[in-house]
């Protein structure tokens, strides 16, 4: 009748089986390539993937200003991208106020040698000194340069601007012959022998996260070649932009080949419990049940997963409902619903599924629950009693129902005449009703409208004309 070979239906195949179950044999499952797999208790790494640049180390930034008003007569380093050291000449200010201060020291140090060698009390002029000093001292000048004031050497009514640290000129703001006041930035020295890996963690990875937690990360500069290095700092702010954590990775980059502004992608490995917390020491903890991916069918808040039962006979597939832990990898945690060595279904189990639906059966869309045919009984929202129809009900109602056609035919129309006609057949017919003839029995014509619409849930209107 449909153009196929049908096959005959084997009465009582699966007597005694629950609603839930579903009876294959060897053959029918091997068709519907039925596969199964182990419920097993391990550790599993969870990857989460980062992606941002280099940056400078923060803490490893100087910046180099103005200590005194003057002139800068020559620039030293005179270029962004310049390498210097710790203790490199930048350049040399002209100040009226240090020519002041080198006379002073060296008056103070003429006072100093003159009481000493005639014998006087040189506690005043140690102190003289000593205040002349401490002056250049907080100008920036090291001891060496100020003993050299001392003695008469060097370039005296010149300020000398030296590296605090080693490192790379990010920018200069100084330009030979401008006269700076005291506190203007003339560079920004930056140490790039450590850096920064700035990268932006999704929302949903955060708490997979701790510092101190290594992260390991390519460069596009560098393919093939992987860098490493611990977590620092987590941003405690969310991004709601774009729904990220900042997340600072601190890298040694003694070999210079990282630099500030490369593309880097991450990738931090963290092995986790069921529920998704990171655990510190496998060694002492229990490890968590984990099934495949492809086994639980998700339907909103509830996972199916179909469990082939034990025994010797043709598989007998039961459904259970389990609750999940996140998922990492190919694989999902369980809280609970299995237990260790279980089989589970990996592949096939939407057709077992299906044949439980086609039988109006315990399945994944109709749960343990609910009436598996799907029939709902619900309460009349009016307060009557359901109705219960007898034998001889709508053997009368055919000939009220085309007569009240009619009348919904003359309302739709709004012809009052036809609708005062058409009112009066359905009352006419209404009062026909007898169970002595087959029919159903009514007193009264408008009595027994509104009865048969209270009954049947029709929505069967009385008007008087």
């Amino acid at each position: 009748i449909c153009f196929m070979d049908l096959i005959p239906l084997e009465d009582g195949a699966e007597t005694g089986v629950a609603s839930g179950d579903l009876t294959l044999s060897e053959t029918a499952a091997a068709l519907a390539e039925i596969a199964t797999a182990r419920v097993r208790r391990e550790f599993v790494a969870r990857e989460i993937r980062l992606v941002g640049m280099v940056s400078a180390d923060e803490t490893r930034v100087r910046t180099i200003t103005a200590r005194v008003d003057g002139r800068l007569d020559r620039l030293l380093v005179d270029a962004t991208g310049q390498t210097v050291t710790r203790g490199m000449a930048l350049a040399e200010i002209y100040s009226p106020e240090l020519y002041a201060a080198r006379a002073e020291l060296r008056t103070a140090a003429a006072a100093l040698q003159s009481r000493e060698q005639a014998g006087e009390g040189a506690a005043g002029a140690r102190a003289n000194l000593r205040s002349a000093a401490e002056r250049l001292r907080l100008w920036g000048m090291d001891d060496q340069q100020i003993q050299s004031i001392r003695d008469g050497e060097g370039n005296s009514d010149h300020l000398v601007l030296k590296a605090p640290v080693s490192g790379v000129v990010v920018s200069r703001q100084a330009t030979q012959g401008d006269y700076v006041r005291t506190g203007d930035v003339l560079y920004t020295i930056a140490e790039l022998s450590e850096v920064w890996a700035t990268l932006d963690a999704f929302e949903s990875d955060v708490a997979w996260l701790r510092e101190g937690q290594p992260v390991s990360f390519s460069a596009r500069a560098y393919p093939g070649r992987e860098f490493s290095g611990d977590i620092l700092f987590i941003d405690p702010v969310l991004d709601e932009r774009t729904r990220t954590v900042e997340v600072r990775v601190a890298v040694d980059n003694s070999d210079g080949l990282l630099k500030p502004g490369m593309l880097v992608t991450g990738r931090a490995v963290v092995t986790v419990d069921a529920y998704g917390n990171p655990v510190s020491d496998t060694r002492t903890a229990v490890p968590p049940l984990v099934i495949p991916a492809s086994a639980p069918l998700l339907t909103g808040d509830r996972a199916v997963v179909y469990v082939r039962l034990p025994g010797t006979g043709d598989p007998v597939f039961s459904g259970r409902n389990v609750v999940l832990g996140p998922r990492a990898g190919e694989v999902y945690f369980v809280v609970s619903g299995l237990s260790e060595g279980e089989m589970v279904v990996t592949r096939g189990s939407f057709k077992i599924d299906s044949a439980l639906q086609i039988t109006a059966r315990t399945s994944m869309m109709n749960p343990a629950d609910e009436d598996p045919a799907g029939h709902v009984e619900h309460e009349p929202s009016n307060g009557l009693a359901p109705f219960a129809p007898g034998p001889c009900f709508g053997q009368g109602l055919e000939s009220v129902l085309e007569a009240y056609y009619e009348l919904q035919t003359a309302l739709a129309g709004d012809d009052d005449g036809a609708a005062s006609q058409a009112a009066g057949e359905v009352a006419a017919k209404v009062d026909q009703l007898d169970c002595e003839t087959g029919h159903l029995p009514g007193p009264d014509a408008s009595q027994a409208i509104d009865s048969i619409g209270h009954k049947t849930g029709t929505p069967i209107a009385t008007y008087s004309a």
